[in-house]
């Protein structure tokens, strides 16, 4: 397996900590991953991106040009990177902020309204979680539980208490994906 993948959104969405925690899952895993950043000129409001690799075999470069998959969670990001997923890659799209959608038939693409599952677990932080746990289930590329574990990981203690709606959130956006959402 060697999956190329782009998490881009605004500063401020948790388009890093998304990333790092599929990073993270997938060395749980006991596979090779790499994680790279990439801001704007503001973080906080401005465009954020990062690319995340996991791979069986030994990862040649940490970036790509030409992802198998791509989760957007901004208008901008969808405009930049949708024309980039290779034939037969997945593309997460926010619904909820993307109203934009991708005229390519050589892709898989999934409209997600991430704020309206975040809304229903009580707060618009969990949109990122609902995307990735669509992510996940496309793509077949973690554990749900390599993810709640990796959370463990990143998250300070005091956050640890959100853990449980993160993981509802990931298991919401799977079923939006199951579901052909």
């Amino acid at each position: 397996m060697l999956v190329e993948m782009i998490f881009a959104g605004f500063g401020g969405q948790g388009i890093m900590t998304l990333g790092m925690t599929l990073a993270y899952a997938g060395m749980i895993e006991d596979k090779n991953v790499a994680w790279i950043p990439s801001y704007g000129p503001e973080m906080r409001g401005g465009t954020a991106n990062c690319n995340v690799i996991i791979s069986d075999d030994v990862i040649g470069s940490p970036t790509t040009d030409t992802p198998g998959a791509v989760m957007v969670m901004n208008l901008p990001s969808f405009h930049k990177f949708e024309p980039k997923i290779k034939p037969g890659g997945t593309l997460i799209v926010n619904s909820s902020l993307i109203s934009d959608v991708s005229k390519r038939d050589d892709i898989k693409s999934f409209y997600l309204d991430t704020a309206g599952v975040a809304k229903e677990l009580g707060n618009l932080v969990f949109a990122g979680m609902v995307a990735l746990g669509g992510l996940n289930e496309a793509m077949n590329l973690v554990k749900t539980e390599s993810l709640e574990m990796a959370l463990k990981k990143l998250l300070p203690e005091h956050r640890h208490k959100l853990i449980p709606l993160n993981v509802e959130a990931l298991g919401r956006g799977a079923a939006l994906v199951k579901n052909g959402s």
